[in-house]
């Protein structure tokens, strides 16, 4: 199947590339003599309780422990007005575990962060005291509706700079929409349409929630901005459906963030959902937890496509827990582009030279005229990226590095930039345009994509045979297209000389270029006897 005919990710003639500003990550490498910063925080929702440590300060979070325990704190709340009383004397067990476990990893600060069970329990504050009492010197907050939506877009904004659309951040107790304008967070409004609050408030019944989410939804005016726009969502609820589409379609990269929709796909998906009930055979790919959650994620979401007319639905990782991390960064390092970013933090753990990449990026310029800004910042990461499977066994550094970059942590990186830069890495170390182990990136790729990736990856591979990796060599070489050919110049006395494997790896990077190739010799400077 042929995924540029059914899924938005996968450019078509005349698509515009998503934009990257410039910018350069800050050092996150690892240091023995100076270990990373880490940061600890517990997210106490009406459905779950997870724990979730970071390390450094990056501009890309990195996550080194991530644990969730299904408690269903806020199940019968509905009804009772009051904490799950099974789940509050697991939910003391569990946040011990949890600060225990932040502190033995150092993570300092560590906070917790309680959602709408505990705002809106009659019981809530008697809970929060017992918490404090388990946990001393560790901060509880709980978020008001309008802070928990705040949180959540700083979270998706640190994944995707620029959203413009409305934001979606559906838990158990509640929803919270916000209107984002081009990276910056407008108005913003918390419901009580959670998984859980809507199925108790339809007496677990789907069309009866139908009618109550679409009637909730009509209350909030400012949704008819999101007419042709996008719809981010976060959570676990629709991360699930996500995975579900993802597994029925044999889209060939299992990861959720940033994973696209069109507006059409996300209907139809919902209502085999809806149709589907709590049928765990109907439904492939869907997390067993949250089967009982899965209509009313659905029901919500298809009313908020009806009452926005969003053009489609892009899925995010990230939300409040990455929100409550993206305060603790400098502006400075907020700011920086989170693609750019990810492949210096990539560059700095496996790369041998950092001043590596920039030369290759001033080396390949010449070969890409007129690029767009989008364009640029992709190749400016691939010669990030370049060299970072120089320590992996020789016989198998396409294929690691090719995986590395495919899966990388990355938030900022979108499906399609995921393919490109594995791919361009892979044909980096030699790999062929044709080889099975591409096949994933050749999937998510356009042929005008595929064919750029192949002369950037040979490119590279010619730089770092004509180099050893090594910007001073570099330095005496250029390539100048020319009147119909690619000359390869090289400058006498500098170490550099074309022998057998250099003169074929230009003849590739001509060929892919439809150019002829040619190698010149340029006299070297006269040095003093």
């Amino acid at each position: 199947m042929d995924l540029r005919e059914v899924h938005p990710d996968v450019p078509r003639p005349g698509d515009v590339a998503p934009q990257h500003a410039g910018g350069a990550s800050p050092q996150c490498a690892r240091d023995a003599a100076a270990p990373l910063p880490r940061a600890g925080v517990v997210d106490l929702g009406s459905n779950s309780v997870r724990l979730v440590v970071f390390e450094g300060r990056c501009r890309n979070p990195v996550t080194i422990f991530n644990e969730k325990a299904v408690l269903g704190l806020g199940r019968g709340l509905q009804s009772t007005g009051r904490l799950n009383a099974a789940a509050v004397e697991g939910a003391l067990t569990i946040m011990g575990r949890y600060i225990a476990i932040a502190r033995a990893m150092g993570a300092d600060p560590i906070e917790v962060l309680a959602t709408a069970a505990m705002r809106d329990a009659a019981n809530g504050p008697a809970f929060a005291e017992a918490l404090r009492a388990r946990m001393p010197g560790v901060p509880l907050r709980i978020l008001t509706g309008e802070q928990e939506a705040a949180m959540s877009a700083e979270g998706v904004l640190l994944g995707v700079p620029g959203a413009d659309g409305i934001l979606g951040d559906i838990g158990g107790g509640s929803l919270e929409l916000v209107d984002l304008a081009n990276g910056r967070p407008r108005d913003s409004v918390s419901l009580p349409l959670g998984v859980i609050r809507l199925a108790e408030r339809a007496g677990g019944d789907p069309v009866r929630a139908r009618a109550i989410a679409e009637e909730t939804l009509a209350g909030v005016p400012w949704l008819d901005r999101g007419q042709g726009r996008d719809l981010y969502l976060v959570g676990g609820a629709w991360r699930a459906l996500a995975k579900i589409h993802i597994t029925q379609t044999g889209y060939p990269l299992s990861i959720v963030h940033h994973y696209v929709l069109r507006r059409e796909e996300a209907r139809d998906l919902c209502a085999a959902v809806i149709a589907a009930g709590d049928r765990p055979n109907r439904l492939p790919g869907a997390p067993a937890k949250r089967l009982a959650d899965m209509p009313y994620a659905a029901v919500v979401l298809r009313r908020l496509l009806r009452r926005t007319g969003a053009r489609r639905v892009v899925f995010s990782a990230n939300g409040l827990r990455e929100g409550w991390y993206a305060r603790l960064l400098p502006d400075a390092v907020r700011e920086r582009d989170p693609l750019l970013a990810a492949g210096t933090d990539l560059a700095e753990r496996f790369g041998r030279d950092q001043a590596m990449p920039r030369a290759l990026a001033d080396w390949t310029a010449p070969l890409f005229p007129d690029e767009p800004p989008a364009d640029a910042a992709l190749r400016r990461a691939a010669c990030q990226l370049s060299d970072t499977g120089s320590h992996d066994h020789p016989d198998y550094r396409a294929e690691q590095a090719f995986l590395r970059v495919l899966r990388q942590p990355g938030v900022g990186l979108d499906h399609h930039a995921r393919a490109f830069l594995a791919m361009t890495t892979a044909l980096r170390y030699d790999a062929g345009p044709a080889d099975p182990l591409l096949e994933p990136a050749r999937r998510l790729l356009g042929p005008t994509a595929q064919q750029r990736a192949e002369r950037i990856g040979a490119a590279l591979r010619l730089a770092y045979t004509l180099s050893g990796g090594t910007p001073a060599l570099l330095a005496g070489t250029a390539l100048i297209p020319r009147g119909g050919r690619l000359v390869l110049r090289l400058v006498e006395g500098t170490g550099v000389f074309a022998g057998e494997s250099v003169q074929r790896r230009v003849d590739n990077l001509a060929a892919a270029m439809g150019l002829e190739a040619a190698v010149e010799v340029a006299p070297g400077p006269v040095t003093a006897a």
